[in-house]
C-alpha cells in the first residue's frame, strides 16, 4: 500500500512540474490550449485540468495510475515528437537526417567556450565549467519570472 502512494504521489508531482514547465516552455501548450473556455484568462483549474488530462493520455490502460511501461511509453513518444521537430527545423538540405553541420548550433562554440575559459588557458576547469552552468540556470530562471 505504501509503494502505490508513493508512486501515485510521484506521478502526480511529475505531471504537475511538467505542467507548470509546459506553461512556462515556448514548446509547450499555448494559451489558447489552456484556456479552454477562451475566457482570455488561464485559471488555476485549466492547468489541472491540461495535466489531468496528460495524465490520462500517459495512462494507456485507463487504471488511474501510471506505471513504468506508461511512463517509458509517454516518454518515448514525447522524444520522438522532439526528434521530428528539431529535423524539420534544422535539416537545410530536406533529406531527413541531420549532419553534423546541420547540427552546428546558431551560437558561436568558440564565443562560448571563450566565455567560459575565464583564466584565458585554453582549457575549462570544472570550476568555469560548473561557474557556467549556474550562470545559465540562473539566467533561464531569470527569463521564466519575465514571462
Amino acid at each position: 500500500m505504501k509503494r502505490t502512494t508513493f508512486i501515485i504521489t510521484i506521478s502526480s508531482t511529475a505531471l504537475a512540474l511538467t505542467t507548470m514547465a509546459a506553461f512556462a516552455n515556448a514548446r509547450g501548450p499555448d494559451f489558447s490550449t489552456l484556456d479552454a473556455d477562451g475566457n482570455g484568462e488561464v485559471t488555476m483549474e485549466e492547468m489541472q485540468a491540461s495535466a489531468q488530462g496528460r495524465f490520462e493520455q500517459a495512462d494507456t490502460d485507463g487504471d488511474g495510475f501510471l506505471s513504468q511501461a506508461e511512463l517509458e511509453a509517454h516518454s518515448k513518444a514525447r522524444a520522438a515528437d522532439r526528434a521530428e521537430r528539431m529535423i524539420s527545423r534544422m535539416d537545410k538540405n530536406d533529406d531527413g537526417k541531420l549532419s553534423p553541420d546541420e547540427m552546428t548550433h546558431r551560437r558561436n562554440p568558440e564565443r562560448f567556450f571563450k566565455r567560459m575559459d575565464k583564466d584565458n588557458n585554453g582549457s575549462i576547469s570544472e570550476a568555469e565549467f560548473e561557474e557556467a552552468r549556474a550562470k545559465m540556470k540562473e539566467r533561464g530562471h531569470r527569463r521564466k519570472s519575465k514571462n
